[in-house]
């Protein structure tokens, strides 16, 4: 299964449209998803320390998020402008709030989370690199396998400490909400927004 098949529904066009004016914003944004990805894994290495198999996996994760923050970091560079504190999107805030509302077992959740955020990300790097100035595409182009992989992997991940029956019911509302999330508007534009709205820094 693809990322895009994945998922409930594709990126809206306004979003895409915002992006490619909003350069920079995107690029800046990206860079502290990759940072914070990196660090979600690191958290769940923590929380899993005796999983010798899932720790092997995460850590693995956590160096290619590290390795694409350094390069994101780069192509700002390359185009001009510089990396900067933002304000945080309410994406991935929102859908580790959601899940404490899911009755049942809860520990696959963090899996499941980061499982549509890298669905979401490799989604929206396949549609960029279509549109995108060549510089950027050409890293996004790299970037969609990676993040293809690492939605497999937490998915496995999952898998492998979760049950079945538990697993399809949560991702079917986690998905349901990342749908929500994707399609409705939005009051700040960066990686993981929904429709753009009107603030944009």
């Amino acid at each position: 299964m693809s990322p895009a098949e994945f998922l409930k529904v594709p990126t809206p066009r306004s979003w895409l449209a915002t992006a490619i004016q909003e350069e920079e914003l995107l690029l800046v944004d990206h860079a502290h998803c990759e940072r914070k990805a990196a660090s979600s894994a690191l958290s769940l290495i923590h929380r899993h320390a005796e999983r010798r198999n899932i720790c092997s996996h995460l850590s693995r994760i956590v160096r290619e998020e590290m390795r694409h923050f350094e390069q994101v970091l780069d192509l700002i560079k390359s185009r001009g402008f510089e990396f900067r504190p933002l304000t945080s999107g309410r994406y991935a805030r929102v859908l580790h709030s959601y899940i404490r509302g899911i009755p049942g077992d809860s520990k696959v959740d963090p899996f499941l989370v980061a499982a549509i955020i890298e669905a979401r990300s490799c989604e929206r790097f396949g549609c960029l690199v279509e549109i995108i100035e060549e510089r950027v595409a050409s890293l996004y182009a790299r970037l969609c396998d990676s993040e293809a992989r690492h939605f497999l992997s937490y998915l496995e991940m999952a898998h492998t400490i979760g049950d079945e029956q538990n697993i399809r019911m949560r991702l079917s509302r986690l998905l349901s909400e990342e749908s929500r999330l994707i399609t409705e508007a939005d009051v700040l534009f960066r990686f993981h927004s929904g429709a753009p709205s009107i603030e944009k820094h």
